[in-house]
């Protein structure tokens, strides 16, 4: 069975670092998939564990020149103080260089002095990967920046012995110590506010993490309690909750009211209530109550675990958009160095100093870093499916995010989709005996049907106990003796034999009309009255047609049920008749959504049910609901945390933002190298201003794709 291991990686500079890990990974005896994230620093593989470990896969990433240890390790950060003694020594290089000209022999020594231990020792990763992807015959960002450092610096030092003789002034005029040293502060200084930037871009993450408590309340069999972490607990153990805390497993309450906060689960701000028997999800707070809580599930198999999981997935998942860009960078440092000899050469044809064709070939090198490029998609897809999981949706991957933003259709199964799920009584026309009896009998039977009588009749004189010589008749109704009288409840010939007409016949052809059940209760054969029982309308399915029918979409329903109650149920919710298909079983709703994609519709299908795995499959995006099965919520592509079917149109919305920011973020990066690389070897720009440049690059990307957390769904679409 395989196995996926996820790697921290330390080192990687750019898309083609990314592929390069990749192709180390995949190399590896037993990979059958391999996706790095280079805005998030990891790795994700899929392997057969009877082939290679996390451990074979992390050797295979050091001996590649890169830092790996399994997710869960500690990798070392790049630190903080190479750049700070860097800009302390950088600083006196560039006012030196800057504003004594010329200067004495002994001042550009100093320049050397200064500069060294910031090109060499602040500057050592930088060589250090450099020499590592030569070595395999590669090259990355590092192979640039290396390139063009050790040039300005091998270019400066060689000045002070070429022209000591011909004075100050010439040594002076042809030292470059400050473009050396400055290049590589500016360039720390840039990874570190991408760092900081990228850190900003995983806060949403961190927060869900951050949701679960460590520890939880422990309630003993003899009631005493007591801190335990939650690594301790088991399933059937029990704990206390208490009033302004998190909930800290999956459970069922075992005693005690309160109302639980699940808003940074499922987006909704309206409490739910909480009584014995109602499950409650790690994460949550608990308000206005205390509650002791059955163990289901911890950790990882919890809700909130599995929320934390998809989401870490989704962010090592690339879109297409992002195979292209990492295809473009794997050629782009080779192509970049050779457009850099082409500079030196040029400028030596046409006559120029050995030191203008120097310094434009070095700017050709530090300008033109495909750091924008890489982190372009990246960025913007772990900002997006953060921000989808503070609204309450459940985003598998990239591609749903590409795919969602195309859907032209949305099919919508009928129950427990677009309905409620569960039948309610609308209409109860009976006397106060009557209902007695038919609530008492049904209080026997575990049917559904049952349960919606009961729950309509709330009378304290119910009597199931009276109840004598009780019976069930399968998909027909129940009998018993009540008070020396022998009552029927259910289908109408079950409860009246002889099926002659009665005054009653009227208003159930009329309720039946509306799409109702209705429910016959009869004493001795004869007619008492009538409870109509329907499943009605998800509270929000109609304001989500009609969001979707807004943006463009066209809203479809899909059910087994008999047409009238199909098209009662679509009238209700804003969908017209010419695009309900009822009487469809399971096999023929797969063969609906493909008959609309042979039109070219690009679809979308919304269920929960097992028997909806088989068309989720099928769509082009696949849409459950929190509720669903989990055949169902496996084979979606999303999943909507709560009950509100206006989720589908943020989704949308969402997608279409997310990929407005990764186009932006590929045009900058596009356009930044393609407007910088020419401006530099045509000479117009100095190595510093390009390190500069080169840095403000990658930080405007990341910074771009921030703004997505700021991104709020249209007003009348927030859940």
């Amino acid at each position: 069975m395989p196995q996926r291991a996820d790697l921290k990686i330390g080192g990687m500079t750019c898309a083609s670092c990314v592929a390069h890990v990749e192709r180390a990974l995949r190399q590896v005896p037993g990979v059958q998939e391999a996706s790095v994230n280079l805005a998030t620093e990891k790795a994700s593989v899929v392997f057969d564990p009877e082939l290679a470990s996390p451990e074979h896969l992390a050797i295979a990433v050091e001996k590649a020149g890169y830092a790996a240890v399994p997710e869960g390790g500690e990798r070392t950060p790049e630190g903080l103080a190479d750049l700070l003694w860097a800009s302390a020594l950088s600083a006196p290089v560039f006012a030196l260089s800057m504003f004594w000209h010329p200067r004495p022999y002994w001042a550009n020594l100093l320049l050397l002095a200064l500069a060294t231990p910031v090109v060499f020792g602040a500057g050592r990763r930088f060589h250090a990967h450099a020499w590592k992807a030569l070595r395999r015959g590669s090259a990355t960002m590092d192979t640039l920046i290396s390139l063009g450092t050790l040039a300005a610096w091998g270019l400066s030092a060689w000045a002070l012995l070429a022209f000591r003789a011909q004075g100050d002034a010439a040594v002076s005029h042809h030292v470059y110590f400050e473009s050396a040293a400055v290049i590589v502060t500016l360039i720390l200084l840039g990874k570190r506010m991408e760092a900081k930037a990228k850190a900003r871009a995983s806060q949403a993450i961190r927060a869900l993490i951050g949701l679960q408590p460590k520890t939880a309340r422990y309630v003993g069999v003899d009631g005493e309690t007591g801190e335990l972490p939650i690594a301790m607990l088991s399933p059937g153990d029990v704990v206390r909750v208490l009033p302004g805390e998190r909930i800290p497993v999956d459970g069922v309450v075992a005693r005690g009211e309160a109302h639980a906060d699940e808003s940074a689960l499922t987006g909704e701000s309206k409490p739910v209530d909480k009584a014995p028997g109602d499950a409650v999800s790690a994460g949550t707070i608990c308000l206005g109550g205390s509650l002791d809580v059955e163990v289901a599930r911890t950790g990882a198999e919890t809700l909130l675990g599995q929320i934390v999981a998809a989401v870490e997935q989704a962010q090592a998942t690339k879109a297409s958009v992002q195979r292209l860009a990492d295809r473009v960078s794997g050629v782009f440092v080779p192509i970049v160095v050779l457009v850099a000899l082409g500079t030196l050469a040029a400028h030596l044809a046409l006559g120029h100093s050995v030191d203008h064709a120097a310094v434009s070939a070095v700017a050709v090198l530090v300008v033109a870093c495909p750091c924008a490029l890489g982190l372009a998609t990246p960025t913007a897809v772990m900002v997006g499916s953060g921000r989808a999981a503070e609204l309450g949706l459940l985003v598998r991957d990239a591609t749903a995010f590409e795919r969602a933003r195309k859907v032209t259709d949305v099919v919508f199964d009928k129950t427990g989709t677009l309905t409620e799920g569960r039948m309610t009584a609308t209409d109860v026309l009976l006397d106060a005996e009557g209902a007695r009896a038919a609530a008492s009998l049904e209080a026997l039977s575990e049917h559904p049907v049952a349960a919606a009588v009961r729950d309509a009749i709330d009378d304290p004189s119910v009597d199931p106990q009276a109840v004598e010589g009780f019976r069930s008749e399968r998909g027909r109704g129940v009998e018993g003796r009540l008070r020396g009288s022998v009552w029927r409840v259910g289908r109408r010939d079950w409860c009246l034999p002889n099926d002659l007409p009665t005054p009653l016949d009227d208003e159930a052809e009329r309720l039946e009309a509306a799409a109702k059940t209705v429910v016959w209760v009869a004493r001795a054969g004869l007619p008492v009255g009538l409870i109509a029982l329907a499943d009605r309308p998800a509270a929000t399915a109609a304001a989500a047609v009609e969001l979707l029918g807004a943006l463009g979409v066209r809203a479809w329903m899909i059910t087994g049920d008999n047409a009238v109650t199909a098209r009662a149920v679509a009238q209700a919710v804003g969908i017209p008749a010419d695009r309900v298909l009822a009487g469809v079983l399971p096999e023929g709703k797969v063969e609906a959504i493909r008959r609309l994609q042979a039109e070219g519709r690009c679809v979308a299908m919304v269920g929960d049910g097992v028997n909806d795995a088989p068309a989720l499959a099928q769509a082009d995006l696949g849409i459950a609901v929190r509720k669903a099965t989990d055949v169902a919520a496996q084979t979606a592509d999303v999943i909507l945390l709560g009950q509100d079917l206006r989720g589908l149109a943020v989704t949308l919305q969402l997608s279409e933002a997310t990929f407005r920011t990764i186009r932006q973020n590929l045009f900058w990066a596009f356009l930044y190298n393609a407007s910088m690389i020419p401006l530099a070897a045509a000479g117009g720009l100095s190595p510093m201003a390009a390190a500069a440049a080169m840095a403000l690059s990658s930080v405007s990307v990341v910074a771009n794709s921030l703004r997505l957390r700021r991104f709020q769904p249209t007003a009348a679409a927030k859940v």
